[in-house]
């Protein structure tokens, strides 16, 4: 144990020591950091922007009145005295960014309603617009009808349909989608850049021949497992350095960008439904309900489980390869296609969590942690979820002990190509 410990200390202090390390360590936080207040001010740009719109109501169907919806800062002015032709020429000289024209219309077939500009107008103007015009349309027909818009409240039907299941839980479907999504798409990102670091740290000590002096002293199986963990440990830490950077940051937001904040508590209060800056903080609401405990007790062993599983696979294509990278790209194609089939049973569990193939999925060793992030914050059963890290656990131990047998002969091996036959004779070999 001690050797393996000297190893573990070798590789990690190694990399930790790395350039490439400490940028990236720094790097990623602020850049999420960065994304993150982009989010916010493109999510409260909506209130600061103010939009005039000319409205000339030749059919009388506004009643000289706008109702604007939560969040609307648009600016109508009624004009009279003009027609359409006369005053589509004249309304950007009197500072109007729009000009609405509603002609006479016939309720029951309303046509005609033009909405001028110079360029193609934007969706969300767009979209203010018509549901201004459907509204007073609405409020007309109700008037033909002969009943008041109470009544028609009164009998308009606005069912929901609720879970038993989910009773006293406020997460929405879409945040719980989002954040499973997320964590099976870390999970997948980590296996894949952690576990091929694996690989090359392996073969560059074998294509250095840094690997037959390490022999000498250190069994291979201890080396491998120490190369493992020592790297497994980087990546531990990396995380570590990130949480507390990105939890550091979100504090000194507020801090850095102090009107950012102030606009973020206005929409808040002002506008508890419609828009894009409402959507965003209902979202955040809703992050706050989860299961955040359990995500993250997950996340880290899946981390670590699918890193060890991975790693010693990785590990042993790693010590066959001479120097031929093509050969590499042959033989880390069998072990990469379980990674990317999890990817894609994810996809399917994030939107059916209980059915069959989500559930085998997050089972099976070696695509239970992508697939088993996928549904976490859907309600797994505790069974499933016990059943899931048991099989983890022993699969971790499994493979271990299958690719040490490969390791302590492709390690030693120079000039020669292996393929997957002569890997499994080795494992079935006695000595």
């Amino acid at each position: 144990m001690n050797k393996i410990g000297l190893v573990i200390q070798r590789e990690y202090i190694s990399r930790v020591k790395k350039r490439s390390f400490l940028i990236t360590t720094i790097l990623v936080p602020v850049i999420i950091i960065g994304f993150y207040a982009a989010i916010i001010a493109i999510s409260i740009s909506d209130s600061s922007d103010t939009s005039k719109i000319a409205v000339i109501d030749e059919g009388n169907l506004l009643n000289s009145k706008i109702e604007k919806s939560n969040g609307d800062n648009t600016l109508y002015n009624f004009v009279t005295g003009e027609t359409e032709e006369s005053f589509k020429t004249k309304y950007k000289k009197q500072g109007y960014n729009y000009f609405l024209y509603i002609p006479r219309l016939d309720i029951n077939q309303p046509t005609g309603v033009n909405l001028h500009s110079e360029s193609t107008v934007n969706i969300t103007t767009k979209s203010k617009v018509e549901k201004l015009v459907n509204n007073a349309v609405q409020s007309k027909r109700l008037q033909q009808a002969n009943m008041s818009a109470d009544q028609y409240k009164a009998i308009n039907a606005d069912v929901t349909v609720a879970n038993p299941l989910d009773s006293g839980k406020k997460s929405s479907a879409g945040v719980a989608y989002g954040v499973s999504f997320a964590c099976g798409l870390l999970i997948y990102m980590i296996l894949m850049i952690y576990g091929t670091m694996v690989m090359r740290g392996v073969m560059e000590e074998k294509i250095n021949r840094i690997a037959e002096v390490i022999v000498s002293s250190v069994k291979p199986f201890q080396l491998m497992l120490g190369k493992i963990i020592g790297i497994g440990l980087v990546g531990i830490t990396q995380f570590g350095i990130w949480i507390i950077l990105i939890v550091c940051l979100q504090f000194l937001l507020p801090l850095i960008f102090p009107s950012l904040a102030q606009q973020a508590q206005q929409v808040a209060g002002a506008t508890p439904s419609g828009g894009a800056a409402a959507n965003f903080v209902g979202v955040m609401n809703d992050l706050k309900s989860l299961p955040i405990g359990l995500i993250v007790f997950c996340f880290l062993f899946y981390f670590i489980g699918g890193y060890l599983l991975y790693a010693s696979l990785f590990a042993a294509i790693g010590s066959v390869i001479s120097e031929d990278q093509q050969e590499a790209q042959q033989l880390v194609f069998p072990v990469m296609m379980p990674i990317i089939l999890s990817f894609v049973i994810m996809t399917k569990a994030v939107a059916e969590p209980n059915s069959g193939l989500a559930i085998f999925g997050s089972l099976f060793p070696l695509t239970s942690p992508i697939v088993m992030m996928g549904r976490i914050t859907y309600d797994v059963p505790w069974w499933q979820l016990a059943t899931s890290m048991i099989l983890l656990v022993l699969g971790f131990l499994f493979f271990t002990w299958l690719t040490a047998k490969i390791y302590r002969t492709g390690i030693l091996l120079y000039g020669k190509k292996v393929t997957w036959k002569e890997m499994i004779k080795w494992i079935f070999r006695r000595s």
